[in-house]
């Protein structure tokens, strides 16, 4: 993922900060619990896209 987008690239929802999760290839919102997906080298921010995170999993 480049820095560059990550640096720009926000939640969709509340706008909130990003964390990159490289070995699940997603963009999670700690905020939201949310895990956005990234196909083909591009996010998916699309609300109905995104994984809720289970509540014994660490953002």
């Amino acid at each position: 993922m480049d820095s560059k987008l990550l640096d720009i690239l926000v939640c969709p929802i509340c706008k909130g900060k990003l964390i990159y999760h490289k070995s699940a290839n997603e963009l999670i919102c700690k905020a939201e619990r949310l895990a956005f997906p990234i196909r083909d080298g591009i996010p998916v921010m699309l609300e109905s896209e995104a994984r809720v995170l289970a509540e014994d999993e660490t953002p």
